[in-house]
């Protein structure tokens, strides 16, 4: 049964079209990447998902409830730049999400010392256990960024939108965070979807993999029609299937390659 349903969705900015005709069930569960060129609406999709924006045309509905108008505590979001409470320790970030998530407000006595302590167990795994006490203000960009991950996942919604979300994590911490990530889904059954232009990153997380891209052009009006999903990958067996993808998709536009898999592409 679909989780999510999106029905020829639609969405444009002034009579000018980013995304069109965008049909999608996701179950329950699912992790889906979604790659392709820039400019092509991946971040415009997250936006209509997390219903921060809603559709010129078509619905997004989640576990078949009516379209959303604002977003709500079941979605959680990371964007590409980190948003974290700059008022709170880094320890209290952590813990004001879980509050959020179980809609209790702010914890005390021993509920707060309890939910402190799960907090710290958070930061060690995402490595930030060390500046437990700090504002984010004295973090580098990376540590800001992986405090806006902990916190979107603490919070454990229903749904998690994720855009370019480890693109300012130096290696090591971006194989954690991925760890860190997998685990918590699997104990959550949270749906997540995640841009990215990582091609290896999207197939190592997701289980489909979703390639959005302009089917139609129009040379002398280029933004009379809007990208959609051109490819639906089954990412399932794990690993970095590139070879699929030229061999699956043997029509894929060149610039789609070149931007999601370069090592595939080859020379210009």
């Amino acid at each position: 049964m679909s989780f999510v349903s999106v029905t020829d969705v639609w969405q444009s900015y002034d009579g000018r079209s980013i995304i069109e005709r965008v049909n999608l069930d996701v179950a329950e569960g699912e992790f889906v990447s979604i790659v392709g060129a820039s400019g092509c609406g991946k971040s415009t999709f997250l936006r209509l998902l997390l219903a921060d924006e809603r559709p010129t045309r078509g619905t997004i509905r989640i576990d078949g409830g009516a379209p959303a108008v604002e977003p709500g505590r079941e979605r959680g979001v990371v964007f590409q730049r980190y948003s974290v409470f700059p008022h709170m320790s880094v320890r209290d970030n952590i813990v004001a999400a879980e509050s959020f998530a179980t809609g209790l407000g702010r914890f005390f006595g021993a509920k707060l010392r309890a939910a402190r302590a799960r907090a710290d167990g958070t930061l060690d795994r995402i490595g930030l256990a060390h500046v437990a006490g700090n504002y984010p203000a004295t973090l580098s960009g990376g540590m800001q960024q992986r405090l806006a991950i902990g916190q979107a996942l603490t919070a454990r919604p229903r749904i998690l939108l994720l855009d370019e979300p480890f693109g300012a994590l130096d290696p090591g911490t971006r194989i954690a965070m991925h760890d860190f990530l997998t685990e918590l889904r699997a104990e959550t059954a949270m749906t997540v979807f995640m841009v990215t232009h990582d091609l290896s990153e999207g197939f190592k997380l997701g289980d489909r993999v979703l390639v959005f891209d302009k089917p139609r052009w129009d040379p002398d009006y280029p933004e009379k029609f809007g990208a959609t999903i051109t490819y639906d990958f089954d990412a399932r067996d794990g690993g970095i299937p590139y070879q699929r993808i030229l061999e699956k998709a043997p029509g894929l536009a060149p610039d789609i390659v070149s931007d999601i898999a370069p090592d595939i592409a080859g020379p210009a």
